[in-house]
């Protein structure tokens, strides 16, 4: 067995000094410190030691039309630009980011000590966009967040994993989307299991499932791509939700128009950061990428 050990790079949760309110009740926000982690994974036997950080081909040209792709805070990628990020991240293996089916944490019986807990690995951080791997335990799970002003390329690259993702109807000044309690109408966009390899799925600021939660079905790993990534000082700081069905909806003539499609509607309300949230960061150490404008 191998362990390996971060450096400091993320993510336990602590309490924090500072609240978000709404309406007139106070979301008190978590902030996060950095923190050793180990993660043990069995990595198979390479005759050359030295391949396991050359730069992956793929990678690189994720990376590459990452710079094209997200050019700041308030621009949304066009269509092109998206379909020809999705064609690069359809066609990455696990072994473009050092990893493969043959590790430990990949075998199906591998079970979790303890509560499982979510750990991460930055590959890249930027001003415009994030590389980020996630590894889920079996029936870890990461809860229903949101992505704020975001847009968000994830590509499942090992196991199998239930999605269910919500978009909000309308924006906050829609009273009557409002429920007392101060939750907002949200709309199910997938629910779902995905088993890689599958298709790179894309959500955007305020449509394709913004609003979503991972739960492990088996042991994976999957790769985000997030532009501009999450910061509290820009107002992109996350948020997470509880849902409860809408029942109290069926009496009201104004969202006919809502229930007559037939999909499925749910009041998302805010909720303090779960303990399920907490993560272990771990430091990337597989393929470099070359940012030729460091």
């Amino acid at each position: 067995m191998m362990t390996v050990e971060s450096s400091g790079l993320v993510e336990q949760i602590t309490k924090s000094d500072h609240a978000v309110g709404i309406g007139d009740k106070v979301i008190a926000k978590k902030r996060c410190v950095k923190k050793k982690a180990r993660l043990q994974l069995k990595r198979p036997a390479v005759r050359d030691q030295a391949a396991a950080a050359v730069v992956s081909t793929t990678l690189q040209k994720v990376f590459d039309s990452c710079r094209r792709v997200f050019k700041g805070a308030a621009a949304v990628p066009c269509a092109a630009d998206v379909q020809n990020l999705c064609r690069i991240l359809d066609g990455m293996i696990p072994e473009d980011v050092g990893l493969s089916k043959d590790l430990q944490f990949f075998k199906p019986k591998t079970e979790a000590e303890g509560t499982p807990r979510v750990t991460s690995a930055t590959i890249y951080k930027g001003h415009n966009f994030e590389l980020c791997i996630f590894f889920l335990p079996a029936s870890a799970v990461i809860p229903l967040h949101n992505h704020p002003e975001m847009t968000v390329f994830s590509k499942l690259l090992l196991g199998t994993m239930h999605i269910k993702s919500y978009d909000w109807v309308d924006p906050l000044n829609s009273d009557f989307l409002i429920s007392p309690s101060k939750s907002r109408l949200a709309k199910l966009k997938a629910n779902r299991i995905f088993t890689a390899p599958c298709d790179t799925s894309v959500l955007y600021p305020t449509s394709g499932g913004n609003i979503h939660e991972f739960t492990a079905i088996t042991p994976c790993a999957f790769l985000d791509v997030i532009g501009p990534p999450y910061s509290k000082d820009d107002g992109r700081d996350c948020s997470y939700y509880k849902e409860t069905p809408c029942l109290n909806l069926l009496d009201r003539e104004e969202i006919e128009e809502y229930k007559a499609d037939g999909s499925c509607y749910r009041w998302l309300e805010e909720i303090e950061t779960p303990k399920e949230s907490e993560m272990d960061g771990i430091e990337y150490m597989g393929p470099k990428i070359i940012d030729s404008t460091a």
